[in-house]
């Protein structure tokens, strides 16, 4: 799992996030998701069905529905979701 702070500023709370190194590709079998302070992670898609992460996926639709332009934003602090992750990959 890889994390980034984003660098910049963002112009609307939608607008797709800029980083450091834009060209960066997503590894094969992984999601681009960006915390709630800004910190980007690659979670594995295998994941995505973890009772954990796919309540964080929920709270996500509630916070910015569906329509979310760029990367998946998860409503929730870097560490928090740090430790989710951690948890579901030993899971």
């Amino acid at each position: 799992m890889a994390w980034r702070k984003k660098s910049g500023g963002e112009s609307s709370p939608g607008a797709s996030p800029r980083y450091s190194d834009e060209r960066e590709k997503v590894p094969r079998g992984h999601v681009p998701m960006v915390t709630g302070c800004g910190e980007r992670v690659m979670v594995p898609v295998r994941l995505l069905t973890h009772p954990c992460i796919a309540e964080l996926l929920d709270m996500a639709v509630q916070q910015y529905g569906y329509g979310q332009p760029g990367v998946l934003r998860i409503p929730c602090d870097a560490g928090h979701f740090r430790a989710v992750v951690d948890s579901a990959l030993q899971s």
